[in-house]
């Protein structure tokens, strides 16, 4: 039988020599390159002891924040779920009754507040989207599980608590900054 082309392979079976069926100079190199990481610094840490510096951008868990007076900002307008490119974000809205007034600083509010965080990649466009500034990513770190549904964080995991309230970290106050000194360049050259 021909081949259908006038290309062909011409492949060598050497034969292995005594060294190289015994493996030595593989087993050599290897080792070779073993003890030579001995000696370089670790690129690893010890975690709970040790702390790796976090950067000041660096985005971590959500916060649903209060106001002034204590009563919650989101007004359930659904921007930030609408925002969230990995579908994290439920929410359901509910009407403020009478006797609230302190809890919530609209008529309408998130009667139930969800995000996932297995799904939630913190991009931050939550934040960005917000009108109200009622949610944040803040600088810390979220809590590790062993179950799925310790995941899902409603609001008795995200709203702040009165007694002790989160500053927001860093990375949004310079963004603020930024944020208010690009629209004053950009004011200014209107004029």
């Amino acid at each position: 039988m021909q081949p259908l082309t006038n290309r062909s392979k011409v492949v060598v079976n050497k034969e292995m020599t005594w060294k190289e069926r015994m493996y030595l100079p593989a087993i050599i190199g290897g080792m070779r390159i073993t003890f030579s990481h001995l000696f370089k610094k670790k690129a690893t840490i010890s975690y709970p002891e040790v702390q790796r510096e976090f950067s000041e951008i660096y985005r971590g868990q959500h916060v649903l924040k209060r106001d002034e007076n204590g009563a919650e900002r989101c007004t359930a307008c659904g921007l930030c779920a609408v925002a969230c490119p990995a579908e994290a974000i439920t929410m359901t809205a509910s009407e403020r009754k009478k006797g609230e007034e302190k809890l919530y600083r609209e008529e309408k509010y998130a009667s139930v507040y969800d995000i996932n965080m297995l799904r939630c990649i913190f991009c931050g466009l939550c934040e960005e989207a917000c009108p109200k500034e009622a949610i944040f990513l803040t600088d810390r770190i979220v809590p590790t599980d062993f179950k799925r549904k310790e995941f899902i964080y409603g609001k008795d995991k995200l709203v702040e608590d009165v007694n002790e309230r989160i500053d927001i970290s860093k990375r949004q106050t310079k963004e603020v900054l930024d944020f208010k000194q690009n629209k004053n360049l950009q004011h200014n050259k209107l004029k």
